[in-house]
């Protein structure tokens, strides 16, 4: 299950996992704008908000500098799912099958 999102979509992730990884959290909304030269806050909202949509970035309402990038891809977790289904009791399965359709995952 692959995720489209925009190439400034894109950026934005970027931005925040660049930024997250060298200052161990997250970027503000104004620092977005400013390190991706928007020209306004509510653009970068907008954009926040359309990502969080999508399941590709994580906010914890009223928190400040919360915003956390998903894993949109899946192909390392579905190689996991696929590895750890090899396995396992019938149980188990059932419990894989049933988180995967939770986050989407296409064990197909």
């Amino acid at each position: 299950m692959a995720v489209k999102i925009t190439k400034k979509q894109l950026a934005v992730l970027n931005f925040l996992q660049d930024f997250t990884e060298e200052n161990g959290y997250s970027p503000s909304y104004r620092e977005i704008m400013a390190g991706l030269g928007l020209s306004s806050v509510s653009a970068v909202a907008e954009h926040v908000e359309n990502l969080v949509e999508k399941g590709v970035l994580r906010k914890v309402p009223g928190a400040a500098r919360s915003l956390e990038v998903l894993d949109y891809k899946h192909e390392e977790t579905v190689g996991l799912f696929k590895a750890k289904m090899l396995d396992c009791t019938d149980e188990a399965r059932k419990v894989l099958v049933a988180a995967a359709e939770i986050l989407g995952l296409d064990l197909e």
